[in-house]
């Protein structure tokens, strides 16, 4: 391996058997609306247990800035640019941020990013008021934000399976808006946790919602003063899941894991069963063990979870079992073509992921082990993750450009370190 490659590529071998304690980031999803409500409600609302996450820290930093320059002119004046690299969460959230409060202000990204659809949430957003322009594509990023928010409608109708995204986006911002927003969902809801998640955190700072049928509600309010706790996060937890699945013996223990948490993400608990992995939960977190070997076949259903996808089918796949998944609608327009990723990467180990309309069928049967597999990430923090844990089972894992995992966990390859993995940069 040459100089530049080890720059590149992480190589991974296994342990005989996972016994630790792993102290997770906080959740991004939880920390990048916390950051929002920090900021609409002026400071009454503080947030402690911040993600390490490097999407957090860009939203962290983009509001950041925008609101020194607005301090520092009043009227209209050279737009702010915030440049959000990869990080597609706070594009939305960012979007209608500096839609309602008026901000001027240039909102970019990767070149990724400009491929990624914007549309549905700018026509809203323009329907309400806002003053937004395309500077490159139409309906892709980047997008210019002018000055001068005048509400000129209060009623939105949006698609509920193209992005939950998009309606926290609106959610979020909803209680500052001079007419509230009565937000009409159309057809099926997508990812329905992660709006009940940004629901749950505006009522801990004291706003108020109803939700009758397909309408959620929300009247202009004032924020009580609320300090939001992040939880640790449920979707970096589901690497160490898989790691037991595919382990001969683990006991991992997680701390400050809730039960009863806001994060769509803690399925994982209920779906990991399947591959024979326990939960006990207790005041300080969770402990995860191998307890057998679990079905060979099951139906996974992750339209409310699709950000477990990836670990839940390439845990299936190294385990041989052929599983069918449904509710990846939205995976094709993550950081990468997640669908298409998948394929690739899997028949790497001789597996297949059909594609049978809305429904996706894993077929193990050329399923092998080489003694070493180079795994693409495609500009992916989840693809790097979901596939590390091959190194149970393959000799050698190659992940290539592995710090793509700094979008949401940071500190994922040193944990594994931790766990017992050997890992060569």
């Amino acid at each position: 391996m040459q100089k530049n490659e080890r720059r590149k590529n992480n190589a991974l071998g296994p342990p005989d058997s996972v016994d630790c304690t792993i102290e997770l980031t906080g959740s991004k999803s939880e920390s990048n609306r916390a950051l929002i409500l920090n900021a609409l409600s002026g400071g009454t609302v503080e947030v402690h247990n911040l993600s390490s996450a490097h999407d957090t820290v860009l939203m962290q930093r983009s509001l950041e800035l925008a609101a020194e320059s607005a301090s520092s002119l009043s009227r209209e004046q050279t737009p702010v640019l915030i440049d959000i690299g990869p990080a597609g969460t706070a594009m939305r959230f960012l979007s209608a941020y500096f839609a309602v409060s008026g901000t001027s202000a240039i909102l970019t990204g990767t070149e990724r990013m400009k491929q990624r659809p914007i549309g549905i949430l700018v026509t809203a957003l323009r329907e309400l008021g806002a003053r937004i322009d395309y500077t490159e594509k139409e309906g892709y990023p980047p997008l210019r934000f002018h000055t001068g928010f005048l509400q000129l409608s209060s009623v939105i109708r949006i698609k509920g399976d193209v992005s939950s995204q998009y309606l926290t986006a609106l959610l979020l911002v909803a209680a500052n808006m001079p007419h509230g927003l009565e937000l009409q969902i159309e057809g099926e809801l997508t990812s329905r946790p992660y709006v009940e998640m940004t629901l749950a955190l505006l009522a801990e700072c004291g706003i108020a919602h109803q939700w009758v049928g397909s309408t959620i509600s929300i009247e202009p309010q004032e924020y009580s003063k609320a300090v939001i706790n992040v939880e640790p996060d449920w979707s970096a937890a589901s690497y160490w899941y898989s790691i037991a699945a595919l382990s001969e013996k683990a006991e991992i223990t997680l701390p400050w894991l809730k039960q009863n948490s806001l994060q769509g993400d803690s399925r994982i608990s209920g779906i990991m069963k399947a591959f024979g992995v326990e939960t006990s939960f207790y005041e300080g977190g969770i402990r995860i063990t191998k307890a057998g070997q679990g079905s060979r076949e099951g139906f996974f259903d992750l339209k409310d979870c699709p950000d477990l996808a990836q670990t839940v089918i390439v845990c299936s796949a190294a385990l041989g079992h052929e599983a069918t998944f449904t509710g990846l609608e939205t995976l094709k327009i993550k950081e990468t073509d997640r669908i298409t990723a998948l394929q690739n990467e899997l028949s790497k180990i001789g597996v297949r992921l059909i594609e049978e309309n809305e429904l996706y069928r894993l077929d193990c049967s050329g399923l092998h082990f080489p003694p070493r597999v180079n795994i693409a990430t495609y500009e992916d923090h989840r693809m790097a993750m979901a596939f590390a844990p091959l190194a149970l089972k393959v000799p050698q894992v190659v992940i290539e450009e592995p710090m793509v995992v700094a979008k949401s966990y940071p500190s994922f390859w040193d944990d594994l370190k931790k766990a017992g993995f050997g890992i060569g940069l």
